[in-house]
């Protein structure tokens, strides 16, 4: 079974919300524009979630991970640590959340071994192809 990574979870979660969106825009944009005279904050949040969806394509093409030497070792490491602080989770209930901030960090750093370029401009193209349909909805 494949390890399954940050990026890997994101390219999924961006290919579910783009199919989804894309077959529901025609159905969404009317309804957007109903709910703009009862709650006028909808426009706020599709004008954040562009805002937000943009952030999130340039942070993840601003990665290069080709200036990072002994990135594979840092990766092994970082999974290390998170078996670990699982095991040691449950002796320590009051450290719960200074060790949900470093598995956090944990998950990001174990996943960029497999950022590569291909799996970047997937990431991209999905963002785009939801920016599009966001676009539609203002």
């Amino acid at each position: 079974m494949a390890v399954q990574n940050l990026f890997d979870d994101l390219k999924n979660a961006l290919t579910t919300f783009k199919t989804f969106l894309h077959d529901n825009v025609g159905t969404i944009k009317p309804a957007i524009q109903a709910l703009k005279s009862v709650v006028p904050q909808v426009t706020d949040l599709i004008t954040k979630l562009i805002d937000l969806m943009t952030k999130l394509k340039t942070e993840i093409n601003n990665l290069d991970l080709t200036k990072i030497p002994g990135l594979d070792k840092v990766a092994q490491f970082t999974t290390g640590v998170k078996t670990l602080l699982t095991t040691a989770e449950n002796l320590l209930p009051n450290e719960k959340p200074d060790i949900d901030k470093v598995l956090g960090v944990v998950d990001v750093v174990s996943s960029l071994p497999a950022l590569g370029s291909e799996v970047k401009k997937e990431i991209s193209d999905l963002i785009d192809e939801i920016l599009a349909d966001l676009n539609q909805l203002k």
